[in-house]
């Protein structure tokens, strides 16, 4: 077989480990004036700006008040702690400023590691790539996912499986990311179950942080499919939240393009329907208010961002019939 592709890689530093022992040296390499945008009550570099006002989706008017503050403050780097919210704001702010960012993600929403923005207005969300959003550095710290429930853990690793299985079937999938998002795939295997028989153990929280980057380098290279464009209009007109919106979707989106996906694909999402079970991932839409009414409108808004080359035809019939299921909890088919 003769491979032709073209594959682009991302520059990042990552650095694995404690953020109190790496943050301060990590902003210093980048600038002397950080703004940090958090809405957690820790106490990090003592003198810095603090931005407290984060949102879902992040809004264009709290994106605009965040770009003010650093204005008026003089900023020269923006350090984020927190989950996609967080992250999702300095990108905003890097979008229209080119900050740098030191982004330090207490969540599984992998955010950090790509160069996509999202902002929301009036009911809809706009995404894009753009360099100048991509976080120079990325600190993991395992720790800082201790206090992350184990709800929320499981729905935001789920959400990082999102990234592994789009990276398979998006528009700029090549062997390069698919084969990151395979691995991907067998770290978050392993870890979400860990995390939901120990809460309290870090060797699931560590297994799920590596999981959960490996899983958006792919999606970064790959760029958005089905999945992430049906759950970005879900979230953007109706408020839904981010994480287990992805966690339900996903399923509905496996069960429709897993029978065209060639066989040694398919083997291996085959068995992923199992881990929501095992994990008592959440199952239905409406159990976080999406309407049965609100299909047709979802379906409208759905249908021409589908992007090319889904393995399987999008028509209004089998994402209408794919969105009831979601919005009802009912086994994928």
């Amino acid at each position: 077989m003769s491979l032709r592709f073209t594959h682009e890689t991302l520059p990042q530093r990552v650095v694995f480990g404690s953020h109190a022992e790496s943050l301060a040296p990590e902003v210093a390499r980048l600038g002397t004036r950080p703004m940090v945008i958090t809405t957690r009550p820790a106490d990090v570099l003592p003198g810095a700006l603090h931005h407290r006002e984060v949102v879902m989706h992040v809004p264009v008017e709290v994106a605009e008040r965040a770009r003010r503050a650093a204005a008026e403050h003089d900023v020269d780097v923006l350090v984020s702690i927190g989950g996609g919210s967080t992250t999702g704001l300095a990108k905003a702010v890097a979008l229209t400023t080119g900050l740098p960012i030191v982004a330090v993600p207490t969540t599984y929403a992998g955010s950090e590691a790509t160069h996509i923005w999202g902002l929301t207005e009036n009911g809809r969300k706009t995404t894009g790539p753009d360099p100048r959003v991509l976080p120079r550095t990325v600190i993991y710290d395992p720790g800082l996912t201790l206090s992350l429930p184990v709800d929320l853990s499981v729905a935001s690793g789920l959400n990082a499986l999102a990234h592994c299985v789009d990276a398979i079937w998006s528009p700029r999938a090549d062997p390069i990311n698919q084969a990151l998002a395979l691995a991907a795939i067998q770290a978050l295997r392993s870890a979400l179950p860990r995390i939901v028989r120990e809460p309290r153990g870090l060797p699931g929280r560590e297994e799920m942080l590596y999981g959960a980057h490996l899983a958006a380098v792919a999606f970064a290279s790959a760029g958005s499919g089905l999945h992430h464009k049906i759950c970005h209009v879900l979230g953007g007109m109706f408020d839904l939240p981010h994480a287990q919106t992805h966690a339900v979707v996903l399923p509905y989106v496996m069960a429709l393009n897993v029978p065209a996906v060639p066989d040694r694909i398919a083997d291996l999402l085959a068995d992923l329907p199992d881990l929501w079970n095992a994990v008592g991932a959440p199952r239905a839409l409406r159990d976080y208010g999406f309407r049965e009414a609100d299909i047709p409108a979802a379906v409208e808004a759905i249908l021409p961002v589908v992007p090319p080359g889904n393995p399987v035809p999008v028509t209004a019939g089998n994402l209408t019939e794919l969105l009831h299921r979601a919005w009802a909890g009912e086994e994928p088919t």
